[in-house]
């Protein structure tokens, strides 16, 4: 494929919860820490800015919402970015300032229509300090729902870079096998798995993709404990008898056969780097390639509707 080897990081942290700043912070730190070390590309976990709400109720139970909850949800809103805008320009100077591909997950706002809808998205930065492109998930997952929209076809982004194409999907959207084929379609070599997952079978799901995609996959995931949660929640009570871990991680590297580069770091924050020798990916596709010598498209087809949708259309 005639690329350069490429040095990258994946960071396993968390904010302080609803607390963009804390995010910013963590941020800041871990992209000059990948610098010193001669990484081009960084990833964040899923919402990592501000912050995953895990084993919050936010007050709702089948057929209600609580006041309390709406106000835990509104901190929520608050700590969300949208996307262009002063938070990404944020980010944009980080990522200049460390000559970095900066890939964060986020909590995402609304800015077409109501201002209010949130959405799990990834945001694309790169070294220049622009934002390149983001993904929306397109399936939130379980109680999720309440608190994300479904992203569309629009945002399936992949981005050419010096080392390779990069691109990802955010957790269990992993399992929906065409939207995997929709990225390896768009000759992904780098794909970008910020989770929420910290189980034994998440570490499966990463090695099944790269062997089937013959693709580096980075896995990210946040290290949370109670400490980032904010004693003053409405909701605090819900976590109050859990383990003082709430999430143990799991971040890893896989390579393109579907072993591990870096194996995955549990119960503790850190920072986990690789150099990728990325011409290992066509020597991978050699017996295997999904789209390519082993496709049968006179068998198998998908169409992926790319349009953006939009609910409300203004004609003059």
């Amino acid at each position: 494929m005639g690329k350069q080897n490429v040095r990258v990081a994946v960071v396993q942290a968390a904010p302080i919860l609803f607390d963009k700043e804390s995010a910013f912070q963590k941020i800041e730190k871990y992209s000059f820490e990948a610098r010193q070390q001669g990484v081009k590309l960084l990833v964040f976990p899923e919402v990592f800015l501000s912050g995953y709400p895990r084993g919050l109720t936010l007050g709702t139970r089948v057929g209600s919402r609580t006041s309390e909850g709406r106000e835990d949800w509104h901190r929520h809103w608050e700590s969300s970015i949208e996307i262009p805008g002063e938070d990404t320009d944020r980010l944009g100077e980080i990522a200049k300032e460390n000559e970095l591909y900066l890939v964060v997950g986020v909590v995402e706002k609304d800015q077409e229509f109501s201002g209010s809808t949130l959405y799990n998205s990834i945001v694309y930065i790169g070294p220049d300090g622009q934002v390149l492109g983001k993904h929306r998930k397109l399936m939130p997952t379980g109680a999720e729902r309440l608190l994300w929209g479904q992203g569309d076809g629009s945002t399936l982004t992949v981005i050419d870079t010096p080392f390779g194409r990069i691109g990802g999907l955010i957790c269990w959207e992993n399992y929906m096998p065409l939207a995997r084929t929709a990225m390896y379609a768009k000759g992904i070599d780098i794909l970008i798995t910020p989770t929420a997952d910290a189980r034994a079978t998440w570490q499966a799901t990463l090695q099944h993709i790269a062997c089937e995609g013959r693709c580096y996959v980075l896995s990210s995931n946040q290290f949370v404990t109670k400490s980032t949660y904010p004693t003053d929640l409405a909701g605090y009570l819900d976590i109050e008898e859990d383990p003082d871990i709430l999430c143990r991680g799991g971040s890893a590297i896989v390579g393109p056969l579907g072993e591990y580069v870096e194996q995955p770091l549990y119960d503790q924050e850190g920072i986990i780097y690789a150099d990728l020798d990325m011409s290992l990916i066509a020597k991978s596709r050699y017996d295997f390639d999904v789209v390519g010598h082993y496709n049968r498209p006179d068998i198998f087809q998908l169409v992926v509707n790319e349009m953006k949708k939009d609910i409300v259309i203004f004609k003059s």
